[in-house]
């Protein structure tokens, strides 16, 4: 494909000068010109919207923030699952440690991460004590809509998917959410306060009352449901670390016990889910060697047959994550393009390691994206193209997305941690609206 505005002229033109050649650094200049404008066209204005939507979610701070009521959701630690497993199965704490000795995981280093994380979460209490406001504790296994209606604000105790499952729940934009990473050594905490704050909360907390942090607005993903057999009840990946089998048993379950009342049933008109999606939203056939057939519609356009290794949709927030992996190049196969481009166009590209990292990171860096911005970006994983099924496009911005699936025994599955039946005759619509906001704090340095 050649660039709006570029011939092959211009690429060849970039080689001879006047003179007939150019220095090295020209050369250098030139494709890394080149690089951010076929960047800018693959993406659009996304930096101009990445500043515009800066200035328009970074409002004035209130002169203070003080929560009468505050829920603090808890992570479940390794520690605690092993036990909860195992427990069920009349094993012992010794027979606990030899288990895990033939697994080859360390019982004391499980229980020594636990009691930092219990450590953590007990300071975090009694800060929040100290300034006489109510606090509730609740594992992530309890936290539900009651404890969301009940809470002025939440506090996520533990890490990034802590967070993103604390923030899945909140559906007004009015309820802040604060992140605190309570094993810092352990989790990256990257949608948490900065990690000094997790022992020094209450420095954090007298920040907050004095109004000396802005609010940091994040979009969310709304999702839609409507088709045949549908079941609306998720599965929490998270809390059961469900193999294949489990995961599929476990929706079996949830359709034969809860929908004795409430059987699967027939959307005429879309469903809107009681859950909210921060980073992404994954489609996909459950078993990962499986393709995903379906079908997509990307702004009321054009039906369009696919199969793939699944299909993400992302927010600016998860531009930084599972989107940014699946999209990002490495600087092998950006060398080897390099040498394809030279090879064929003639010109003098300097090959050097330095010049290969410069223009991978210049377009790994373009994959994020603002978390206030309020598109979409699709992006079809390994996707199957012959004479039956295309991908007109690998990735790209919208507004809305329509999955229809095809697949046998697929889910979809929000931010990593919320799955939900999609099968054959579902269709999904994937947007965004302002009403979904998520309201976090950015303290003053």
């Amino acid at each position: 494909m050649i660039l709006e505005g570029w011939s092959w002229h211009s690429w060849l033109s970039l080689e001879a000068g006047d003179e007939g050649t150019m220095s090295h650094s020209s050369v250098t200049g030139n494709l890394l010109c080149l690089a951010n404008r076929a960047v800018n066209l693959l993406f659009g204005n996304c930096r101009r919207l990445r500043h515009t939507s800066a200035h328009k979610v970074s409002l004035k701070p209130k002169s203070e923030f003080k929560p009468e009521k505050v829920a603090v959701v808890t992570k479940t630690t390794r520690y605690e699952f092993e036990q909860q497993r195992y427990r069920y199965a009349g094993l012992s704490e010794e027979d606990l440690k030899q288990l895990l000795a033939m697994k080859g995981s360390s019982y004391s280093g499980l229980l020594e991460r636990h009691n930092i994380h219990t450590s953590n979460v007990e300071h975090i209490v009694k800060s929040l004590r100290a300034k006489k406001i109510d606090v509730r504790v609740v594992k992530r296994g309890e936290y539900d809509e009651e404890v969301v209606r009940w809470a002025d604000a939440i506090i996520s105790a533990g890490g990034d998917g802590t967070m993103l499952l604390v923030a899945s729940k909140v559906l007004s934009k009015d309820k802040p959410v604060v992140g605190v990473n309570t094993d810092p050594e352990r989790s990256q905490g990257h949608l948490c306060l900065p990690v000094r704050y997790t022992r020094a909360f209450p420095e954090a907390l007298d920040k907050l009352s004095r109004g000396e942090f802005r609010w940091l607005w994040r979009q969310r993903i709304r999702l839609h449901l409507e088709g045949t057999g549908i079941n609306p009840t998720p599965v929490d990946l998270h809390e059961q670390q469900l193999s294949l089998e489990q995961h599929s048993q476990a929706h079996r379950i949830t359709t034969l016990g809860l929908h004795q009342r409430t059987p699967p049933e027939n959307f005429s008109e879309p469903r809107l889910l009681p859950v909210r999606g921060l980073n992404e939203i994954f489609i996909g056939e459950s078993l990962s060697s499986r393709a995903s057939y379906y079908e997509i519609s990307v702004d009321d356009g054009p039906w369009e047959k696919q199969k793939s290794s699944g299909l993400s949709i992302s927010t600016g927030t998860g531009s930084k994550a599972w989107s940014y992996n699946i999209n990002k190049l490495a600087e092998q196969a950006v060398g080897e393009i390099l040498k394809i481009g030279k090879s064929q166009t003639g010109l003098n590209l300097p090959l050097d390691q330095n010049f290969i990292e410069k223009v991978t990171d210049q377009y790994n860096d373009a994959l994020v994206f603002c978390s206030a911005d309020g598109r979409l970006l699709y992006s079809v994983r390994e996707p199957i193209v012959n004479r039956v099924f295309f991908s007109s496009r690998q990735r790209g911005f919208a507004s809305k997305v329509c999955v229809r699936s095809r697949c046998w025994d697929a889910c979809m599955v929000v931010d990593g941690g919320t799955s939900f039946e999609f099968n054959d005759g579902a269709i999904a619509t994937i947007s965004m609206s302002e009403e979904d906001l998520l309201r976090t704090v950015v303290l003053n340095s």
